[in-house]
């Protein structure tokens, strides 16, 4: 006769009343099944989580792909089709479909080639950021003339920075201290740029905040923000001697929402449209005005990154453009407009 050894006396154990984890936990010592671990739940009450909802074929995704690859190829063979008879006759139709093709090949091979140039303007416009930069944290004399003469061959043959070239190169002779060539170059050649961006700044501010104030339909305020900013972006970059093309535009506008978002610059918009127009402005100016004044300052505030991610040079001499300024001018049109509104409603 054999005696087995008694079950080991259970530990007390401290839980609260509502621990489901703990209750099933002595459910199943009770059954024989195993309990849980003091370090952590087993496998029985692991929580079913979205993958595991989510396990498996999905034959909805399966059937739209399929429906879109067939939809596509429907309507390629039915080109090609239509493009193959047209071309075996020997009529006007067929003369008429081959200079079609002959005008889309052309267009397309133009926006390739567009595309490429504005990538390429882009890379040389980072290159020579790179370069001036380099200088400016080396403060060494001959790598700052080099930066310098980097700027002349980018800017060189732009009819509307001759006088800025002409000074900069009448007076790198007498620049001797480190650091004061490119100041020279920030004041001569760049400052001006600044002013033309500011103006393409606020223009831009003023036709998102007017559409916006004034559509119907979000939807078409909406799109007519998004063209007007990667349109912004493409002048901005072409005023500094980088336009780029559509693509390359949007790759300018992932930067820039980017560096916005690294910096905080979308709260920084909505105080200093807060500190501007929560007191006096939104008392005379309707809520459709107000929101024209947010976008409007969203954009405004977009261009100065653009500014700051296309220019080349850091700001050194030059007065960096500033985006309280450019709110207090939008304002100042919206509250002119808010209160020809007014008059014409009484």
């Amino acid at each position: 006769m054999t005696f087995e050894d008694p079950a080991p006396p259970r530990k007390p154990r401290v839980f609260k009343a509502d621990d489901v984890r703990t209750e099933a936990e002595i459910e199943l010592a009770e059954e024989g099944l195993g309990a849980v671990t003091a370090r952590g739940p087993s496998t029985a009450l692991r929580r079913l989580t979205l993958s595991d909802i989510n396990r498996g074929f999905r034959f909805g995704g399966i059937l739209l792909s399929a429906i879109g690859a067939l939809a596509s190829l429907a309507a390629a063979l039915w080109f090609a089709r239509f493009v193959s008879i047209a071309f075996e006759r020997q009529d006007w139709v067929g003369w008429l479909a081959f200079g079609l093709m002959a005008v889309i090949a052309i267009a397309v091979a133009g926006i390739v080639l567009r595309e490429l140039i504005g990538f390429r303007r882009l890379a040389r416009l980072a290159k020579l950021r790179a370069i001036v930069r380099a200088s400016v944290e080396k403060n060494d004399p001959s790598d700052e003339r080099k930066a310098v003469n980097a700027l002349l061959a980018h800017y060189r043959g732009r009819s509307d920075m001759a006088w800025g070239l002409a000074r900069l190169k009448d007076h790198m002779g007498d620049v001797l201290n480190p650091g004061e060539l490119l100041r020279l170059a920030d004041r001569e050649l760049l400052q001006p740029l600044d002013g033309e961006a500011r103006r393409v700044i606020l223009k831009s501010a003023k036709r998102v905040a007017t559409v916006t104030a004034l559509s119907p339909i979000m939807w078409i305020a909406m799109g007519f923000v998004l063209v007007e900013n990667v349109r912004m972006f493409r002048v901005i970059a072409g005023v500094y001697g980088g336009r780029p093309g559509v693509i390359g535009a949007l790759r300018l506008a992932r930067l820039v929402v980017t560096h916005v978002l690294a910096t905080g610059g979308i709260a920084m918009t909505d105080d200093l449209l807060g500190q501007f127009i929560g007191q006096d402005v939104l008392r005379r100016v309707s809520r459709r005005l107000g929101e024209g004044a947010f976008n409007g300052a969203l954009t405004a505030r977009l261009g100065v990154v653009a500014v700051e991610v296309t220019r080349p040079l850091p700001y050194l001499d030059a007065e960096p453009l500033r985006v309280r300024e450019i709110f207090s001018e939008l304002l100042r049109s919206l509250r002119g407009a808010g209160d020809q509104g007014g008059e014409s409603s009484s």
